[in-house]
C-alpha cells in the first residue's frame, strides 16, 4: 500500500525509548482484513485513505493509538457500539472508532468526510445531549503529535 498520510508513523515503526524492553513496534493488518472491515462497518464502501493506512501499518498494535482490550479491530468496533447501546447513544452516520480511553471514552472518525477526516471524541457515559465533539485533529496530525511526544520522552496520550 502506498502511504500518503502516515509517513511519520511508517518512518517511526518502533516506540522510541532508551529502555529496549519498552520499545513496542507497530503491527498492521492485511489488506484483505481491511476489505472485510469495510464490508462490515462501511457497507462495502472504501474507508478514508488515512484510516486504511493506519490499519495497514498499525491495525493490530500501535503505540500512539490505544485499541483497548478487544482482540482485534472488529471486536473494538463491536465493543464501542455495545457501550453506546447500553447508554442509549447513537451516531447516525457511518463511523469508525480509532482509539479507546480506558472504557469510558473513544475517538472516532466519520467515514463519509473524505480521505483525511477530523477526529471526534465521544463519551457514551455523558448524561447531556452533547456527548461527542470535534478535537481539531486528523489521524495524521494526532499521530504525528503523539510520535513527537514519545520522542520527547512523554506518554503519547
Amino acid at each position: 500500500m502506498n502511504i500518503q498520510y502516515l509517513t511519520k508513523l511508517k518512518d517511526n515503526p518502533i516506540e522510541y525509548s532508551e529502555d529496549t524492553d519498552f520499545r513496542f513496534p507497530i503491527k498492521g493488518i492485511s489488506e484483505a482484513e481491511i476489505t472485510q472491515l469495510e464490508k462490515t462497518w462501511n457497507n462495502g464502501n472504501p474507508f478514508p485513505k488515512v484510516l486504511k493506512e493506519l490499519l495497514y501499518l498499525a491495525g493490530e498494535d500501535c503505540y500512539v493509538f490505544d485499541y483497548g482490550i478487544p482482540e482485534n479491530q472488529n471486536e473494538m468496533q463491536e465493543w464501542v457500539r455495545e457501550q453506546m447501546t447500553e447508554m442509549n447513544k447513537t451516531i447516525t452516520r457511518p463511523f469508525y472508532a480509532i482509539d479507546l480511553y480506558g472504557g469510558d471514552q473513544f475517538l472516532f472518525i466519520y467515514l463519509d468526510e473524505g480521505d483525511n477526516p477530523d477526529i471526534y471524541q465521544a463519551s457514551a457515559y455523558e448524561s447531556n445531549s452533547i456527548w461527542f465533539r470535534n478535537i481539531n485533529h486528523t489521524i495524521k496530525s494526532l499521530s504525528e503529535r503523539r510520535i513527537d511526544r514519545v520522542k520527547e520522552g512523554y506518554n503519547p496520550f
